[in-house]
C-alpha cells in the first residue's frame, strides 16, 4: 500500500469511529454563501456554496418555494432526489402548497436546465459513488451529497418566515439512502422520511459488486462511512419508512434491518402495490401526514406493533388516533429478500387495539399486517421472515 493510500485509509477509519463520518457537522450547519437567481417569485432559484471537489470550489443549484396559505412561521422540508433525478420544481411547489417552505437541490452538479454547472460537484454515476473513494472520502459522491443536503437545510433555516426548529427531510431511492444517513448525522432534523432507500446495501442490492470490487481496505472504508447502517444508530428524530415489498434496488431484508437501528420513534409503511419512481415516491399520503404530526402538531399516523404468531394467527397491536377502515395480511411463499418474489394479500380483522388474520396454507415464508385509516394512510407491522 502506498503512503498516500495508507493515510487515506487512516483518515477513513478515524472518520468512521467519530460518529459523524467524514463530515464537519458544525461547519455544514452554518449558512453558506448564496447567489439568488430569482429571489422574489413564488418559486425561486439559487446557487449555494458546496464542498471543494478535487481542490476546486463548487456550488449547488436549488429551487426554493416559500410556504403558501400560512400565517406565522412555517415548517420546512428538504427534498432529496434519487438516481437520475434533479432539483424538482414541482416537488418543491407541492410542499409549498401544503404550507411548508421547501428546498429541492440538484445532487449531480447540474443546473436548472440539466447542463453541468461550471463549478458543479461530482455527478452521481457508479464511479463517483464507489470508485472515487480511492481519492479520499471527500472526493466521493456520498460525501458531497450529504454535505449538500445539510447546507440546503442551513439555507432553509435562514429564510424569513421559516421556523428553524421545524424542519423535516425526505428523499427518494438514492435520496432515501441519503436521508437514512443525514438523519443520523444532523441533529437539526425533526422528522425524516426515507422512501425506498435504506442501509446494508453491501449485503443484498444491485451495488454489491461495485462495493466488493473495491480493495478490502476501501470496501471497509466505504461501508463504515457511507452505508446508512453505520449512521442510523445515532438517529433520534422520528422516522417514517416508506417502501414496497418487491423493490429492485432496496430489498426487504436490508430495509427491515435498517428500520430497527434508530433510537427515536419509527413507523413502517410497506405495501405490495407501490411503484418505484420520483413521482410515485412523493405521492404517498403517509409522508405529508407524518410531517403534519411532528412539524404541525396534527393527528399522528397509526402505530402497529410487532407481528406475533400463535395458533396459525398473525396478530399485532394497533394504536390509532384516526378511525381505521381496513386491514390486510401481506404474505409471500417466495424468498422475501428477492425483488422477484410474489406477494399476495388476504383480509385481516380489526378489533379493539389489535389487527389479526389467519395464516394461509401452505404456510408463507414471510408476512406482515397492514392497517388503513380514514385518510388513506397505510401503516404496517414489521415483517416476520424478512430479517437476515
Amino acid at each position: 500500500m502506498s503512503p498516500r493510500h495508507a493515510l487515506l485509509l487512516a483518515l477513513a477509519v478515524a472518520s468512521a469511529t467519530s460518529g459523524a463520518g467524514p463530515w464537519d457537522v458544525k461547519a455544514l450547519q452554518q449558512t453558506p454563501r448564496v447567489e439568488w437567481l430569482d429571489s422574489t417569485g413564488p418559486l425561486r432559484s439559487l446557487l449555494y456554496e458546496g464542498e471543494p471537489y478535487h481542490g476546486k470550489p463548487t456550488r449547488v443549484f436549488a429551487y426554493y418555494a416559500p410556504a403558501r396559505h400560512v400565517s406565522g412561521p412555517a415548517p420546512g422540508v428538504v427534498l432529496v432526489h434519487g438516481g437520475g433525478g434533479k432539483a424538482f420544481r414541482d416537488w418543491a411547489w407541492m410542499w409549498a402548497e401544503r404550507g411548508y417552505s421547501a428546498i429541492a437541490m440538484d445532487l449531480a452538479g447540474h443546473g436548472a436546465d440539466g447542463e453541468r454547472l461550471p463549478d458543479g460537484g461530482p455527478d452521481q454515476g457508479p464511479k463517483e459513488k464507489f470508485d472515487d473513494i480511492a481519492d479520499g472520502l471527500r472526493e466521493a459522491w456520498t460525501y458531497h451529497a450529504i454535505a449538500d443536503v445539510m447546507r440546503a437545510l442551513s439555507v432553509l433555516q435562514a429564510q424569513p418566515g421559516v421556523d428553524p426548529e421545524r424542519i423535516g427531510v425526505t428523499g427518494i431511492s438514492w435520496g432515501g439512502y441519503l436521508t437514512s444517513i443525514v438523519v443520523g448525522v444532523d441533529d437539526r432534523i425533526k422528522a425524516a422520511v426515507p422512501v425506498y432507500g435504506c442501509g446494508f446495501i453491501y449485503r443484498n442490492s444491485p451495488w454489491v459488486k461495485n462495493i466488493d470490487d473495491l480493495t478490502p481496505d476501501l470496501r471497509r472504508a466505504w461501508i463504515d462511512n457511507f452505508d446508512p447502517s453505520k449512521h442510523l444508530p445515532h438517529a433520534s428524530a422520528p422516522i417514517l419508512w416508506v417502501t414496497r415489498t418487491q423493490d429492485f434496488h432496496y430489498r426487504m431484508d436490508n430495509y427491515q434491518a435498517g428500520y430497527r437501528l434508530p433510537q427515536g420513534p419509527r413507523v413502517l409503511s410497506i405495501t405490495t402495490d407501490r411503484q418505484h419512481s420520483h413521482p410515485a415516491g412523493w405521492a404517498p399520503p403517509e409522508i405529508e401526514l407524518f410531517f403534519d404530526h411532528y412539524l404541525k402538531g396534527e393527528a399522528p399516523l397509526a402505530t402497529v406493533g410487532e407481528t406475533q404468531t400463535q395458533g396459525g394467527q398473525a396478530t399485532a397491536t394497533v394504536q390509532a388516533a384516526v378511525e381505521l377502515t381496513a386491514a390486510v395480511l401481506a404474505y409471500t411463499r417466495d424468498d422475501p429478500t428477492s425483488h422477484e418474489s410474489l406477494w399476495e394479500t388476504a383480509p385481516a380483522r380489526l378489533e379493539a387495539g389489535k389487527v389479526s388474520a389467519p395464516l394461509p396454507e401452505p404456510a408463507p415464508r414471510a408476512y406482515f399486517l397492514i392497517v388503513s385509516d380514514a385518510r388513506g394512510a397505510r401503516i404496517s407491522s414489521p415483517c416476520v421472515g424478512c430479517s437476515p
